[in-house]
């Protein structure tokens, strides 16, 4: 009866380990791909909210949109300019 080799089981358990290792790369990789894709499907929602949002806007709501956001920038530079006066 022939002698049974002993590097067999060894090198069936570093197969078994390289083949585990593979297995937790691919599905780390394929998890990191679902939250990427689910981030892109959240922007394109949000995008394509704003962009219907802008194309119902009259040209008087977007004059005084744009003019809220004015006066919301001056307020805000006049206060910091205050603070650094004093």
């Amino acid at each position: 009866m022939p002698k049974r080799k002993r590097g067999v089981a060894r090198h069936a358990a570093c197969r078994q380990q390289a083949i585990m290792k593979r297995e937790r790369r691919v599905a780390a990789t394929d998890e990191k791909r679902r939250a990427e894709e689910t981030e892109e499907q959240r922007n394109r929602g949000l995008s394509q909210r704003w962009q219907e949002r802008k194309a119902e806007e009259t040209e008087e709501q977007k004059n005084s949109r744009l003019s809220d956001m004015t006066q919301q920038g001056q307020e805000k530079r006049a206060e910091e300019n205050r603070r650094r006066k004093e």
